[in-house]
């Protein structure tokens, strides 16, 4: 098995149509809410697509960076930072006024309870954000939670299925997507709403819950048979490149791996490697937050990082003992409460 060190740079590495993508996209780039789970990959992605590219442009990233450490760590990897929380107008308008935006801020785990700063983050924050930069190209990441639940037969929710969405933190979500659609219209500006389910990474995710339940013998709730997942850096390689595809009306784009996968036999891979039996409670109830990316594989093709390779990549990390974010995903969670 090779180093985590030397793992984990193989996988992070810029694809070649990302680098001649990142040639095409005319200004500096702006990751608002870097501080979260994909945002710092996203930020290093960025700067060596350029140096791959051989073209200069200022990747920015703003935080509130409640951990200063990795605020350190990303200006030493070239990315600029700045210390802002976002929902404080007079440091939101004094953001540089750039070309390209990734809006990555937002709150979902805690929402129960705090329903009022989910509410502000998720729905008012997005006009604040739309009409500070009406003049740029918006990718507004969001979530398959605002599609209903369907079928596991159904090959997932499209783009043009009605949304649906259970739950506070879902309603609030799909709030976000109507207030950046309205601005799109009303100040025609180019924005691509893309919607995640779900990224995947050494430290996170579903692969990782379920390998780890594997590893400590703990029962794994098969009501939720089934799950779309694609690997972290696939995906920020897909928002970067999505700066190229914003539009005025908004572009709604599904972002996930090919497949429909199943839980049961997620587990099994892992039992596998590990030398264990899964331990399963309850049974499918034959629908979950599915989406068909269709559509996102169309334009940038398939992701690079195979499920297989995946689950191999995530044993060997556990095995390990890599480190971990320690976020769970709650992606079994079916009454919207998270």
């Amino acid at each position: 098995m090779k180093d985590l060190k030397t793992l984990e740079q193989e996988m992070l590495v810029p694809s070649e149509a990302l680098i001649r993508d990142i040639a095409k996209i005319e200004g500096d780039i702006l990751l608002l809410g870097i501080g979260g789970k994909m945002g710092p990959g996203m930020g290093r992605l960025a700067v060596q697509a350029c140096k791959a590219a051989g073209v200069e442009k200022r990747i920015i990233g703003a935080s509130r960076f409640s951990d200063q450490k990795a605020k350190a760590a990303l200006e030493e990897d070239g990315i600029e930072t700045i210390l802002c929380d976002l929902l404080d107008d007079e440091k939101l308008q004094g953001l540089p006024d750039v070309k390209n935006v990734i809006y990555l801020a937002g709150n979902k785990f805690g929402t129960t309870g705090n329903e009022g700063f989910t509410w502000a983050m998720n729905a008012y924050l997005p006009g604040r954000i739309a009409e500070k930069f009406k003049n740029s190209n918006i990718v507004v990441f969001s979530s398959g939670n605002v599609l209903p639940f369907v079928p596991v037969t159904s090959g997932g929710a499209s783009e043009d299925t009605v949304p649906d969405p259970i739950g506070e933190y879902a309603q609030s979500c799909l709030g976000r997507e109507r207030v950046f659609e309205y601005f799109a219209k009303k100040n025609r500006t180019k924005t691509l709403i893309y919607r995640l389910n779900y990224a995947v990474d050494f430290r996170y995710g579903v692969i990782m819950e379920i390998a780890k339940s594997v590893l400590a013998g703990i029962q794994i709730d098969l009501r939720t048979g089934n799950v779309n997942v694609i690997w972290q850096n696939d995906a920020n390689d897909i928002a970067l490149r999505s700066l190229l595809h914003c539009e005025s009306p908004a572009k709604i784009l599904n972002v996930t791996g090919p497949e429909i996968l199943s839980i049961r036999w997620i587990a099994e891979r892992f039992g596998e490697l590990f030398d264990k039996t899964p331990h399963f409670i309850n049974e499918p109830t034959g629908t979950a937050l599915l989406n068909n990316a269709s559509e996102c594989h169309r334009i940038f093709g398939y992701p690079r990082v195979t499920i297989r390779e995946i689950i191999d990549i995530t044993a060997t990390w556990i095995l390990q003992g890599g480190d971990e974010f320690g976020k769970p995903t709650h992606f079994q969670e079916r009454g919207g409460k998270f």
